[in-house]
């Protein structure tokens, strides 16, 4: 089996930016629920397998969000994993990730480093624009160059809002081609999202038992797992997911209770701190 490294963690993570922060919707129909706020994730391991070198892995991931339909949504992220492997050797990665989406004219910035050691490995820069049927992208980083994918593969933010429509409708499945910008801004995921039952609860401040609950009272929430594909991967139409994001999922945007699955290790994330921000809305 692989040996997983930190630059592969780092790798991991930069996939699971976007499905995990990016919960937020590009319609007018979602921007009244919408909460701009910001959380604090507690990392950890949840198992590793056997031949992956991993001993310990923990961390800390913080999430910042803001914006409204009008001006567009904006995200920051930052994900610090220490990583340390049987032989008593460690490493520490740093992924800091920036996004801009517009609804107005279906666009998609996004900017993302990746440190191990204190040490830059991968830079990411683009754009992606909606044009005549097709979405266009154009990356300045790792090099410049343009690439034109299917005009209805799905920015993440706009995924992230079909699944929360699809969950409102009752449905329990949504498949979808999901283009996040992640790596080298070169790859299209398809996804698979399973829906559970919904559920209606106060958004506790924290996953401590003992946490206050915030302001939002009695918000709809609902347990969703998302399998991410490589298609270039697949052989005789199947294959394994490059990972798998388990979440509760509140309609708010709001997430918690997550687990991150690369399939030789997984994470698990527990909220430690949700600081609730001003809404700005739309004057028009």
């Amino acid at each position: 089996m692989q040996r997983v490294t930190g630059s592969v963690l780092a790798r991991s993570a930069v996939l699971c930016v976007a499905g995990l922060v990016s919960l937020v919707s590009i319609g007018q129909a979602f921007a009244a629920g919408l909460v701009p706020h910001r959380a604090i994730y507690d990392m950890e391991l949840d198992r590793a397998a056997d031949g992956t070198g991993i001993s310990s892995l923990n961390g800390r991931m913080v999430y910042e969000f803001s914006g409204s339909a009008c001006e567009g949504y904006s995200v920051s992220f930052r994900f610090v994993t220490e990583f340390q492997d049987v032989s008593g050797g460690s490493q520490v990665t740093d992924l800091r990730s920036s996004t801009y989406e517009n609804p107005k004219d279906a666009s998609f910035q996004f900017f993302s480093k990746t440190y191990v050691d204190q040490k830059l490995v991968e830079k990411t820069r683009g754009m992606a624009r909606q044009d005549d049927g097709k979405k266009t992208i154009e990356l300045q980083e790792p090099g410049e160059r343009a690439l034109t994918i299917s005009g209805k593969t799905l920015y993440p933010t706009e995924h992230l809002s079909k699944v929360i429509e699809a969950a409102r409708a009752g449905k329990s499945f949504l498949g979808a081609d999901v283009y996040d910008g992640s790596e080298t801004g070169d790859k299209v995921y398809a996804t698979t999202a399973v829906i559970g039952a919904l559920i209606t609860e106060d958004i506790p401040l924290s996953d401590d038992p003992s946490a206050a609950v915030s302001r939002i009272k009695q918000a709809e929430a609902w347990p969703v797992t998302i399998a991410y594909f490589d298609p270039a991967q697949e052989q005789d139409g199947e294959g394994t997911p490059v990972y798998q994001m388990t979440f509760l999922l509140y309609d708010n945007g709001i997430s918690r209770q997550l687990k991150m699955d690369y399939g030789q290790f997984s994470l698990r994330g527990k909220l430690r701190q949700l600081e609730l921000q001003e809404e700005t809305g739309c004057t028009n």
